[in-house]
């Protein structure tokens, strides 16, 4: 069996005493380079791994970790993203953890700061949220930093140095995939950008999808897709968007850069006679009927309980474990058809 050191055996192998060995390990007070030097070689040379799970049951401090995301009420995309963090409490539910989740009107900025200033009357460690709305998520932010409080984001990527950590996909590769799809089933002709609700949510993530996309037929050796974009809200959206389909007959293809595919599938089943080819994001109950009808034909699953739990778990181990964070967590980009998707329900 491998030997277990004990701060005693490392510091007669370094030289040095008990008390420098445990502020090496424990990183305080103060030691001279000479005894840092002696005891990180020991260590490497021993392979050290502290006993994290003994170091946790001795500290008694509860950590507060509080979650703002948006309500599944209004929009179901995000319920397995409480479903990602109730399972990251359950494994955690044995350490000083405290989970709080603040829910918050994805099409109104006022609901976000509203439900913001609750999340911090619990004055909290640290805060993992989705930065639905640009310009308040970054005051929201700012001013976690300023508390001395850890922000953690997921989903929607922002860039701000008071960001600890973010788990998402690349949207940018993710237009590129969704472009790549259509180009395979299309080979040439008309293809639609549908942003869904582009003044309520945060823009930014449907953006970088766009220029993903269009940098894909960009850099194709020929020319033979028309890409026009197409901007649509409720609750018009289906008057508008059969306007649009009726002002293109010729319509080949369809990408939808929001969870709603299936909202422009019921459109285009009614109202188009010949088939469209449509690539969308999520696997909600609504997109897989369309799916398994042909009417949808890939989704782009951005696995959002994964993202949550991991963005949770990230915060836990940080505060537990002494783990550093991540800066950025990317999650593979899965495409689902009809030929795979009983795969992620089983």
């Amino acid at each position: 069996m491998d030997k277990i050191y004990t701060i005693k055996d490392i510091a007669e192998l370094a030289g040095v005493s008990k008390g420098t060995v445990d502020r090496v390990l424990h990183k305080r007070g103060k030691v001279s380079q000479t005894a840092l030097e002696k005891v990180n070689e020991v260590l490497d040379q021993i392979d050290y791994q502290p006993n994290l799970m003994a170091r946790s049951l001795k500290n008694t401090k509860i950590y507060s970790i509080s979650v703002l995301l948006p309500d599944p009420k209004n929009d179901s995309y995000w319920q397995p993203c409480i479903d990602g963090i109730h399972e990251a409490r359950k494994e955690f539910k044995s350490f000083n953890v405290k989970i709080e989740i603040f829910l918050f009107d994805p099409t109104s900025t006022a609901s976000f700061v509203e439900t913001n200033k609750m999340l911090l009357q619990t004055s909290p460690d640290a805060v993992l949220l989705v930065p639905l709305f640009y310009k308040e998520a970054i005051e929201a932010i700012e001013n976690y930093n300023s508390l001395g409080i850890i922000s953690s984001i997921f989903n929607n990527q922002l860039k701000s140095s008071s960001i600890k950590g973010f788990v998402g996909q690349d949207l940018f590769q993710s237009g590129r995939i969704a472009a790549r799809l259509l180009d395979l089933l299309l080979k040439k002709g008309l293809i639609g950008i549908i942003h869904i609700d582009e003044d309520y949510e945060n823009a930014i993530h449907m953006q970088e999808k766009e220029k993903g996309f269009r940098n894909y037929f960009e850099s194709l050796p020929t020319d033979t897709f028309e890409i026009v974009t197409f901007k649509v809200k409720h609750p018009q959206f289906k008057s508008s968007l059969k306007e649009f389909l009726l002002a293109n007959p010729k319509i080949a293809g369809l990408f939808v850069t929001t969870s709603k595919a299936y909202q422009v599938a019921e459109v285009t089943s009614k109202n188009i006679a010949h088939k469209v080819a449509l690539v969308g994001y999520d696997l909600l109950e609504n997109n897989i009927e369309y799916l398994n009808n042909k009417v949808i034909d890939f989704l782009i699953h951005q696995n959002p309980k994964r993202q949550a739990y991991l963005g949770a778990a990230s915060l836990i181990e940080y505060f537990i474990f002494e783990k550093e964070i991540s800066p950025e967590k990317l999650l593979p980009i899965d495409i689902v058809n009809t030929e795979n998707a009983k795969d992620y329900f089983s």
